[in-house]
């Protein structure tokens, strides 16, 4: 039986969106009426099966018919016909020429209950599929197989949330809620859904409605971290800085070793002007840190602003250089460590980390001209 594989690139043929694709030519060419054993490339060399299909038509074509062929090539799911020749000499090892014969193939999926070959389950097959992109970044893809999935078990509440949770990446926030509310119909006490719910409608700027869902997770789970974590943030985004604060000292107590935990604490008490309490946070966070890998450079350059607050200059200095041994190459990093050595009098060390923001970005106003001033102060 012949074996036909699968890769991303081929997606809507996975998903049933699609029933042609186009292949090489074979020693034994296909012919209408053969039986294809179709598999998916998961991840490196695991493939795994995803349907049975019977051809229905074949046509016969020469490469060079297709090569520059745009329109095919997206049809396809290729972008052009430039990247549809890249996957096929990916997929013949380099060896495609204009007089290689090639087949169009036509096909119908079978129903999995008339397979000769082992059966599946096909929609934990698609989930793993969907998992795996979703993993590696690639949400416009793995929604169309969280909806691929979902048209086989609608009202499975994992894949609901799962399809929400990669809409919300893609900043489909209103879709995202819809799924949300589908899968909350069926789960109404479900802490982490409703969780989700609120991220979604913070993000799409509808805090207060946010603060309701917030409310509800928080009335059934009061004591979920990851519930008290988005409550909290929430209360900030309101204003409501007390409460939120009370939020994230509850949440300390639960998950103190999370160094999130004290960087979003720290982050409130600077906003709230609590600026010693705010370097204690953030000195705690990076205490409860496993290692340097862990460490928030963004927080320890909050703790160097605090410092500058505080008229401490040299404290700031440090938490800037410690920073940029974190993210060198960050320009806000950079040019705060410029602005605490002008506060130390240090003009020509000033200017060199001015210069190393203007390399990054020579259209930063603020380092220009804050260099102009050091210069007129060597």
């Amino acid at each position: 039986m012949p074996i036909l594989s699968f890769s991303s690139n081929d997606i809507d043929v996975i998903t049933g969106k699609k029933t042609r694709t186009i292949r090489k030519l074979w020693k034994t060419p296909l012919k209408k009426g053969d039986r294809l054993y179709c598999y998916w490339n998961l991840v490196s060399k695991e493939k795994m099966k995803i349907f049975e299909a019977i051809v229905t038509d074949v046509e016969n074509i020469l490469f060079s018919e297709i090569e520059d062929n745009d329109e095919l090539a997206v049809q396809e799911g290729f972008k052009d016909s430039k990247d549809m020749l890249r996957e096929f000499k990916k997929m013949y090892g380099g060896r495609v020429d204009s007089s290689d014969e090639f087949q169009i193939i036509y096909f119908e999926k079978l129903d999995i209950e008339d397979w000769k070959g082992d059966k599946i389950d096909e929609k934990a097959m698609i989930m793993k599929r969907a998992d795996i992109l979703f993993d590696s970044g690639k949400f416009d893809k793995s929604t169309m197989c969280y909806d691929a999935a979902l048209k086989l078990d609608p009202n499975d509440v994992y894949l609901l949330n799962k399809q929400g949770d990669n809409l919300s990446r893609l900043g489909r926030f209103i879709d995202a809620i819809e799924c949300y509310d589908k899968a909350l119909e069926i789960e109404p006490d479900n802490e982490y859904i409703l969780n989700n719910k609120a991220i979604a409608l913070l993000n799409s700027g509808n805090i207060n409605e946010a603060y309701k869902a917030s409310t509800i997770a928080y009335n059934y789970r009061p004591s979920s971290p990851i519930v008290l974590y988005w409550r909290g943030f929430i209360l900030e985004m309101l204003g409501r800085y007390d409460q939120a604060l009370r939020v994230y000292d509850k949440l300390i107590v639960i998950d103190g070793e999370n160094p999130e935990v004290w960087n979003s604490r720290g982050n409130l008490l600077t906003d709230m002007g609590r600026l010693e309490e705010a370097i204690e946070s953030f000195n705690k966070a990076i205490e409860v840190c496993l290692d340097d890998s862990e460490m928030d450079a963004s927080a320890i350059n909050r703790m160097g602003n605090a410092f500058i607050d505080l008229g401490k200059f040299d404290d700031a200095l440090e938490c800037f250089n410690k920073a940029i041994a974190i993210e060198e190459n960050n320009i806000d990093f950079l040019l705060n460590k410029g602005v605490v050595l002008m506060e130390l009098g240090k003009f020509e060390e000033a200017v060199d980390s001015f210069n190393k923001v203007l390399l990054r970005n020579p259209d930063n106003e603020d380092a220009f001209f804050l260099k102009e001033e050091c210069l007129e102060n060597f």
